[in-house]
């Protein structure tokens, strides 16, 4: 055994709303007594992108960074034996092959870990994710863990067995039932974990080599027919429009068939078979033709298209039959005669306004005949088509020339497939039909308001498929509006329909999973939604690029896309990866996970990737650390402020409504930090004088000094967003420093954050076991250190903390304020005051609080009425409009 044993190999994904993150990680173990190369494989989805790649060798760790290409070809990118594919290079099958080398010194090991990222298209109903395990070895610990969540519900979610390339069809094999061994596939309604962990023994029944294959999750969302499915999160829309239930549109369609010499043996006899049951799927009210060519055009029924009758269909099956290889490839006077027969057709008959015309051509190589120039050929082409149908074409074997077909579809309003001839090109045929043969809309479009969105991704489109899906994206301008106004107008078979409705911009968007991983590669990626924009944008600059003849705009559609994946970081045609070595600073690609939960429906995907605990904490160390204050908004919810210099303290109740967001503490302006605290509802106890309780469920925190970040915290998790999305489970200890936030938990007992060492809260937990009905889970705000925050620091709490209040003695016994029992008769016997505050008085009278779980007892002078005249202005001006709002009534309003 001379080459380096892969001790591990493991795949976590997470696919939110059909947009997918996939990391690979992979170690490679060198035992033997010299340096022996490693190498790193791959296949990828040829549509994804690499976001990120890290290795670690030895001690060493080099991380690839996304740089723009430069003109020239330059050699440098092949730096560490490492270049990543260009999206024309090891193409199998939709696939690219990413390679990595590095050599490994005795003894010692190689860590790789490789990031990317797609958005799952539909196609014949289902979404298709595929991930290759092909580690060419067998692996001690192998595990594939996917995690899916979806909003609109999974429904029909299957894992059919391990399919290699020899059987890449569309699944739909003989016997394409049970799942790998050793999975495991859990979901409830909205999520779903699916999970590969084959023993070495397991590996070797399935390939002994090493070379698995493809693991495959395929699932759909519920949807209506509706407008379709917008999502929003933090100013990025997409939209998800695949309607069901519509009558298929009627079709005019020409074959056009290669039957030159090299379509010779397997190619032409799978073409013949897959067209012998397309032709058994076309409908009574479709219209169809058949061209073959070779260097000569045969056309089976001259200057026209037939209806669709069992004995045209017995006819065509025998043409077809009898079609023999013989000659050279005349690409260009097949497809000018093709678009012809159909152009006039359409032109002389009284046809179906709402059919759908379009030309399958299939072909095995490239032009030898007639025009044989690409360039020419194309533009002959559009010339013939003129915008009036659509043009999908197939690419059999390795001979053809794939970017000429990619383009002519691309022109065309069209689609195209490349197959490889196996045994299996049949069914691949027969799929790819399938996707098409089933127009359902035409003329689609889909309109936001001007005023509203903006670097809005393609809206139009000439036709929907079933069991296909359009997908929309952009930005919103307007981010303080509370809905999205949708129109969808579009063509079926019976009548013109147009689509609207008003999508509401939930500023609490049930969108908003921040509870999920976002990107571990901590590039501003904090937004799942708007990297499915920049996704679909850079594709749309790519195909816009191969479709443009002027090289001024070539180039313009390229920096486009360049800047954009730059920004995005992945890796594409313009840009490359690049090596470089870490310093000593950085720390090596370790991840530690929180592995999901889908016990609750309620439990977001956790997945905990790059950040680790620090060193030298040790779990029980948290207690000790905090410092209790008494300054807080606790309970349903009471709050107390401690005045320690006129040692008192002062207390007010705050009754909101449930779903009320109240501003804790403002000082966006200068510290750069906000606190906001969302109320739930609960029935008041019986008896009491309240019509209902309201406690804390959600508490925010922002920062935005030195850089941003914001921490969302619920009774059971918390998301720490700084660049790099993180949950956490409050029900297991962590802490998780970045370079200004601070972030304890101490399992179900309570939460410290601490900023840039001069601001710390504690949030305190408070988990039922039996609820009462007049309880809910819920959370306490208390501030220990506030020497960070400004003077101007406002909010419920925020405004106290550095103005004092003032207690008018006069009316009181001064002898009062000795300490011990003398203070609490003296109060008992005289339990009303009255407190000055900024030149206002406030009556006020005394009480006792039980804070921090019951376990400390406050004295306060309490104000009633909400806080009336204690607080600046009244309660209502505390409100904000989201979570994340860090403005205040006191000022200006701005938002994160």
């Amino acid at each position: 055994e001379t080459r380096p044993r892969m001790s591990e190999f493991q795949v976590r994904s997470t696919i939110i709303s059909r947009y997918a993150f996939t990391t690979v990680s992979c170690t490679m173990v060198n035992s033997g007594s010299e340096a022996r190369e490693a190498v790193f494989e791959m296949q990828i989805p040829a549509a994804a992108f690499i976001s990120n790649f890290t290795m670690s060798i030895g001690n060493k760790t080099y991380y690839g960074e996304v740089t723009g290409k430069e003109k020239k070809n330059s050699t440098d990118d092949k730096e560490r034996q490492k270049k990543p594919p260009s999206p024309t290079e090891g193409r199998e099958n939709g696939y690219e092959t990413f390679k990595a080398s590095v050599f490994i010194p005795r003894k010692m090991q190689a860590r790789f870990i490789l990031h990317y990222e797609e958005l799952l298209q539909r196609r014949l109903g289902k979404y298709e994710y595929t991930i290759s395990i092909r580690p060419q070895q067998l692996v001690g610990r192998l595990r594939v863990e996917v995690n899916i969540l979806e909003n609109s519900g999974i429904v029909s979610l299957e894992v059919p067995p391990l399919r290699n390339s020899k059987q890449k069809g569309n699944g739909k094999a003989e016997g394409d039932v049970s799942p790998p061994p050793s999975t495991v596939i859990g979901h409830t309604k909205t999520l779903a974990k699916v999970t590969f962990n084959p023993s070495v023994v397991e590996q070797t029944r399935i390939a002994r080599n090493g070379i698995l294959g493809d693991f495959i999750i395929r699932y759909d969302v519920s949807r209506e027919l509706s407008v379709g499915d917008v999502q929003i999160l933090n100013g990025y829309f997409v939209h998800y429009f695949a309607p069901t239930d519509l009558p298929p549109l009627p079709k005019n369609v020409v074959f056009v068939l290669d039957s030159s010499a090299s379509m010779v043996g397997t190619k032409l006899k799978q073409t013949k078979e897959a067209l012998f049951t397309i032709l058994q799927d076309l409908r009574p009210e479709d219209h169809f033709n058949i061209i073959g060519f070779s260097n000569r055009i045969k056309v089976w029924q001259q200057d026209r298209l037939v209806p669709v009758t069992p004995n045209n269909i017995r006819d065509a099956k025998k043409y077809i039959h009898n079609m023999s290889p013989t000659g050279g490839t005349n690409i260009n006077e097949a497809l000018q005669t093709g678009a012809k027969l159909l152009n006039d057709y359409i032109a002389q008959n009284d046809i179906d306004a709402r059919s759908v015309s379009l030309i399958i051509f299939l072909t095995d190589g490239r032009p030898t005949v007639g025009e044989t120039q690409s360039s020419k050929i194309l533009s002959n082409t559009k010339e013939a088509i003129r915008d009036k149908f659509c043009l999908f074409t197939i690419g059999i074997g390795n001979d053809v020339d794939h970017r000429l077909l990619e383009r002519m579809a691309l022109e065309n309003c069209g689609m195209t497939r490349l197959f490889q001839e196996d045994e299996d090109a049949a069914s691949h045929l027969k799929g790819f039909y399938d996707e098409i043969g089933t127009p359902l809309l035409s003329d689609i479009r889909v309109d936001y308001p001007e005023d509203d969105v903006e670097q809005v991704t393609q809206n139009f489109f000439p036709n929907y498929f079933n069991g296909s899906e359009i997908i929309i994206a952009g930005k919103l301008i307007n981010r303080t509006s509370d809905k999205l106004h949708v129109e969808v107008t579009a063509s079926n078979s019976k009548k013109y329909i147009l689509l609207k409705t008003d999508v509401p911009i939930d500023l609490l968007s049930r969108n908003d999973i921040r509870g999920v991983p976002g990107l571990e590669d901590g590039r501003g990626g904090n937004n799942y939604i708007e990297r499915a924009w920049s996704y679909l944008t850079i594709k749309e600059l790519l195909n816009s690029r191969l479709k443009s003849d002027d090289s001024q705009e070539k180039d313009s559609l390229m920096e486009k896309a360049k800047s954009m994946a730059l920004a995005y970081n992945f890796v594409t045609p313009f840009t490359v990866l690049k090596m470089k070595e870490a310093g000593l600073h950085s720390e090596p690609p370790q991840e530690e996970f929180i592995s999901p939960s889908t016990d609750g429906i309620g439990e977001k995907v956790q997945s905990l990737q790059g950040h680790r605990a620090p060193p030298g904490i040790r779990r029980g160390q948290d207690k000790q650390r905090i410092k209790i204050s008494k300054t807080s908004a606790d309970g349903d919810p009471h709050f107390v402020i401690d005045f320690p210099s006129s040692k008192f303290s002062v207390c007010f109740n705050i009754d909101g409504e449930p779903g009320d967001i109240l501003r804790l503490v403002s000082d966006h302006k200068e510290s750069g930090v906000t606190v906001n605290g969302q109320l739930i509802g609960a029935p008041a106890p019986p008896n009491g004088h309240k019509k209902h309780r309201t406690y804390f469920s959600t508490i925010t925190i922002l920062s935005n000094k030195p850089e941003r970040s914001y921490l969302e915290i619920t009774p059971k998790r918390v998301i720490l967003d700084d660049g790099e999305r993180l949950v956490l489970s409050c029900g297991r200890s962590a802490v998780v420093r970045s370079r200004s936030l601070e972030v304890a938990i101490s399992a179900y007992s309570n939460i410290t954050v601490t900023i840039r060492d001069s601001i710390s809260f504690v949030i305190l937990i408070h988990h039922y076991k039996k609820p009462a009905p007049y309880q809910r889970n819920h959370l306490g705000f208390y501030i220990s250190n506030s020497k960070g925050l400004s003077s101007d620091s406002h909010g419920l709490l925020g405004q106290f903390l550095s103005h004092e209040v003032k207690l008018l003695e006069e009316s009181l016994n001064t002898s009062r304020w000795e300490a011990g029992q003398n203070q609490k008769e003296a109060l008992k016997a005289n339990p009303t005051n009255t407190l000055k505050v900024k030149g206002r008085l406030v009556p006020v009278v005394w009480k006792q609080r039980r804070i921090y779980n019951g376990q400390q007892e406050v004295d306060c002078w309490f104000a009633k009425n909400n806080a009336d005249k204690l607080i600046d202005g009244s309660y209502k001006d505390y409100l904000a409009s989201h979570p994340f709002d860090t403005g205040t009534s006191f000022g200006t309003i701005n938002s994160l």
